[in-house]
């Protein structure tokens, strides 16, 4: 029931993230390419956004991770650590997201390979990050839980990304006739 509430409570939040952050250009309107989509938003939409989704991804976590007292006070000052050191790599995401959203359209070959570097870079940070919370979640946390926590949290992630990869316009999208020399 746990996971079954776990999938519509992150399948809302992947709704209202791509309501909210993405919209369509106008002269692109009708058009069945995904290729097409542009994100806009304003920071403070993006900041209201961001904390709503740290706080549900907490909840999420706290509803399907059954722990004790003792283990709750101690995972979640390691999980705040893990947080406090995540935040700085997403953020750097969502900036190259929007450098990305505003030029991609005149963006060069150049361009477009430093940007998918970099993100590819912010994606290695987050793992390593990842790897490096296994022994402090684990010294709070019995084995079977802290794989839990590194579960849902790939689980959430992974979710989120894909929602927000499916509203980001592919690079070679302006490049989509034939003989088009770019």
């Amino acid at each position: 029931m746990k996971a079954r509430s776990l999938v519509i409570v992150l399948s809302a939040l992947c709704v209202f993230m791509g309501w909210k952050l993405m919209a369509r250009q106008e002269s692109q309107q009708g058009s069945n390419n995904l290729a097409a989509q542009v994100v806009v938003a304003s920071d403070a939409d993006l900041n209201l956004l961001r904390q709503d989704l740290r706080s549900q991804k907490q909840k999420l976590i706290a509803q399907n991770l059954p722990m004790t007292e003792s283990e709750a006070t101690k995972f979640w000052a390691v999980y705040n650590r893990y947080t406090d050191e995540l935040r700085p790599i997403n953020e750097e995401k969502l900036q190259l997201i929007r450098r990305y959203g505003e030029q991609w359209q005149d963006m060069s070959n150049d361009e477009a390979l430093i940007y998918i570097r970099r993100w590819l870079e912010l994606d290695d940070q987050a793992h390593q990050l990842r790897s490096k919370y296994v022994v402090p979640v684990s010294e709070v946390l019995p084995g079977k839980k802290a794989a839990t926590f590194f579960q849902l949290d790939r689980r959430i992630t992974m979710m989120l990304d894909v929602q927000l990869a499916s509203q980001i316009p592919l690079a070679a999208a302006k490049d989509s006739a034939p003989g088009n020399p770019q």
